[in-house]
């Protein structure tokens, strides 16, 4: 017999470049280099935010989490950026308008920031829970919408319940060619 469970989750999404965090030039940071300079991630960020700013985070996060690790899409290309904003539901031309603001990377600089300063923070996805507990976490595929609940409270437990434990890791196996 499974327990039932009266677990709640408010998620707060934050921004955080991987392109920053990588990077080796000190000097260099993803919200200031100029616009013909390619960064990773940062047209997706503009989008995400350009969703925000019309209450529409929510519906274009996930698709785009989607086009960019299920479809392999390029999420740097504004042509598939536009796409999955039209599929899900934002209205595009406030959308386009919002995407060509440069202050949509303003949210990128401080929510990175933060996320350093605060929590230290040196990949995605990391988990910052209410007690300040937090947790790089890296799945080999996501739970399914039935056992997510049950995943996370169990990384719940152990994260916030334990906090001698800093790193779990599993090996793999060499592929033998």
């Amino acid at each position: 017999m499974g327990r039932s469970s009266a677990f709640s989750l408010k998620v707060t999404w934050r921004y955080f470049s991987l392109a920053q965090v990588n990077s080796k030039d000190d000097g260099w940071t993803a919200w200031e280099a100029p616009e013909s300079e390619h960064v990773s991630g940062r047209m997706a960020f503009r989008a995400a935010e350009a969703a925000r700013r019309q209450d529409a985070f929510d519906q274009l996060h996930m698709p785009l989490l989607e086009a960019r690790h299920r479809d392999r899409l390029n999420i740097d290309d504004v042509v598939v950026i536009e796409r999955v904003a039209v599929d899900a539901g934002l209205d595009i031309k406030r959308f386009r308008a919002d995407l060509a603001d440069a202050t949509t990377v303003d949210a990128l600089r401080r929510d990175h920031m933060q996320a350093r300063s605060e929590h230290g923070v040196f990949g995605t996805p990391t988990f910052v829970f209410p007690d300040g507990a937090s947790a790089y976490v890296r799945l080999a595929e996501a739970p399914d919408a039935a056992h997510a609940p049950g995943v996370f409270e169990r990384l719940l437990a152990i994260v916030a319940g334990e906090p001698s434990i800093l790193e779990i890791k599993r090996p793999r196996r060499p592929t033998r060619e």
